[in-house]
């Protein structure tokens, strides 16, 4: 399962292209504009329910990667199935929910090793979603969790790294908790990454800059609004790379 850390900075920031009203050709456009600036480009449920694979496809054959953010959460074999398809449609990074449970996680896990093997496609890097950056610990009780996100974010990591997946979705403020529970090989993709300055509409709970969740020990950085909604997205870009290395450089590794 494809887990290695690049020492490009840029590699390890992944843009969030969740954006549907504007067609097919504005959602390329980002691609076009930002290839170079950033390794990695999400699609997740807005554009995807848009869009669908054919966005994927277009992506890639701009020779850019994927990261296809869907969320799987259903019976074993159904994201099994789902599991499958991501692989055949050549993307770097999918994901699944880990509140699908062990069972789920393990079905996904082998039967993208069984259609990466059956196609020859690469086997992308499969992760899991934890507990949603814009929950907070009211949030989890009030839907009936009997910890706070802390605790169940930690949970959730060991019965995915059980499962066989290759890492997690997780908040910048839980990354220590995995790295204990899990190891330095257990890659962590890291939402909720926000500057010193506001976004409009924002509904990130659990943030941190991009330097200090780098620092804390990520692996990529997922970020949407700050980029798409600067004057210079590009350079926005370049920022949010530079404060990667710095924060790598705190940590003492690339």
């Amino acid at each position: 399962m494809m887990n290695t850390r690049s020492e490009d900075p840029r590699e390890r920031l992944i843009f969030a292209l969740d954006i549907g009203a504007g067609g097919m050709a504005e959602a390329l456009s980002w691609v076009d504009r930002l290839r170079g600036h950033v390794g990695m480009f999400k699609v997740g449920k807005e554009a995807f329910t848009v869009y669908g694979p054919a966005l994927v496809k277009e992506i890639r054959a701009r020779g850019a990667r994927v990261f296809l953010d869907l969320k799987y959460h259903d019976i074993p074999n159904t994201v099994a199935r789902a599991a499958a398809g991501a692989v055949g449609m050549d993307v770097t990074m999918f994901n699944v929910h880990a509140a699908g449970g062990k069972k789920m996680m393990a079905a996904a896990a082998a039967a993208a090793r069984e259609e990466a093997l059956r196609s020859g496609k690469p086997l992308p890097l499969l992760i899991a979603v934890t507990v949603l950056t814009s929950l907070n610990d009211d949030d989890l009780r009030e839907i009936g969790f009997r910890t706070g996100a802390m605790a169940a974010v930690e949970n959730f990591a060991r019965l995915a790294r059980a499962a066989g997946m290759g890492g997690v979705v997780a908040s910048p403020r839980e990354i220590g908790a995995i790295r204990a529970a899990c190891g330095e090989d257990f890659v962590i993709v890291t939402p909720g990454i926000r500057g010193s300055d506001a976004v409009a509409g924002d509904d990130q709970q659990r943030t941190l800059t991009p330097e200090e969740a780098m620092a804390a020990g990520a692996d990529y950085l997922v970020v949407g609004r700050p980029i798409r909604m600067a004057v210079d997205p590009e350079t926005a870009a370049d920022r949010i790379a530079a404060a990667i290395a710095s924060g790598l450089r705190s940590r003492g590794r690339h």
